[in-house]
């Protein structure tokens, strides 16, 4: 399953806690669907004694304030976690280092496709839709010099399976595709499969709660930590929020920030209520605390909660609240 000579033993850490994290990416507000995958991953953290770590992927699709805006939202929310607020652009030279143990045990290759040339590939008969096909797999030494004057290279993982088996505490046992993954774009920003792997490993993440639009994902990411030397996580995927059209919410769905909800009068606990009640929750929810009661994520509800718009209120819009108003 694994090369039979492994990439180099991964750097030291000191053994490091068991922990859980909400890793937003600051491409915009929050909405429900994300503060309740935050308020999940912060009481599966709690419950089972790990530490909580919140970590701003910015390495890419940022959004000038989009980072201070989602911790002043998780704040208001009434989240607390261990220590500072993680951000993960600083750490590029140690994800470029983690790829370079892979090129130096020939897990890695040039690749010089572009979008479309991908996306045709992989639209031919027998392409598994959205996997790379392989196309610079197997380049030789001069066409990979003659495409380098045309574009510089993106670094793939050369992977040696198709497919890998993680467990979901949801799902259960999962099957997912594993394809030569992106490692670092071709503007040399690490890729977010190879960012998000190394992240965990290194701060002691064991348990990654989050959106199941992403438990496809988890094959390619347990696979590649497996590579690097470093134990896959255990998996919490939970459903999604969709919109009144059945799809994913999105700001097209109405007021969905917590922002544009005050505006129609809601409270911060209002929308705690509604957080707790769409995860299936028994008791109405008057702080974070209290999605530790009777703790038992067994009996939430696995289908996705369905967002209608909420009308406005008639009062006066309330101020930003605090999470004990």
């Amino acid at each position: 399953m694994f090369p039979s000579q492994p990439v180099s033993p991964p750097p030291s850490d000191a053994a490091l806690p068991p922990a859980g994290r909400f890793a937003p990416s600051p491409s915009g507000d929050l909405h429900l669907g994300n503060l309740r995958t935050a308020l999940a991953a912060w009481g599966f953290a709690r419950a089972t004694g790990r530490k909580f770590f919140l970590r701003v992927e910015d390495l890419d699709r940022v959004k000038v304030g989009a980072a201070e805006r989602n911790v002043a939202d998780l704040v208001e929310l009434g989240l607390e976690w261990d220590g500072p607020v993680d951000y993960q652009a600083p750490r590029i030279p140690q994800f470029l280092g983690e790829v370079q143990r892979l090129t130096d045990a020939g897990l890695t290759y040039e690749c010089f496709c572009t979008r479309k040339e991908i996306h045709a590939a992989a639209s031919a008969p027998h392409g598994i839709p959205g996997a790379y096909p392989g196309t610079c797999r197997n380049l030789s030494a001069e066409a990979r010099e003659r495409r380098r004057q045309e574009r510089p290279p993106a670094i793939r993982l050369r992977a040696a399976v198709n497919e890998f088996a993680v467990h979901d505490y949801f799902a259960g046992v999962y099957t997912g595709a594993v394809d030569d993954m992106v490692l670092v774009r071709n503007d040399g920003t690490p890729a977010y499969n190879l960012a998000v792997v190394v992240d965990d490993a290194h701060q002691g993440i064991d348990q990654v709660v989050r959106g199941d639009d992403l438990l496809s994902s988890a094959p390619r990411q347990a696979y590649l930590a497996g590579l690097l030397g470093y134990r896959a996580p255990e998996y919490v995927h939970v459903p999604l929020v969709l919109g009144p059209t059945g799809v994913r919410l999105a700001k097209r769905d109405g007021a969905v920030t917590l922002d544009e909800l005050h505006a129609l009068g809601y409270t911060t606990r209002d929308v705690l209520v509604w957080l707790g009640e769409s995860l299936g929750v028994a008791h109405a929810l008057n702080s974070t605390a209290d999605l530790l009661k009777d703790w038992n994520p067994g009996v939430w509800d696995t289908e996705p909660a369905t967002f209608t718009e909420w009308p406005e209120k008639r009062v006066r819009p309330h101020p930003r609240a605090s999470h004990n108003s």
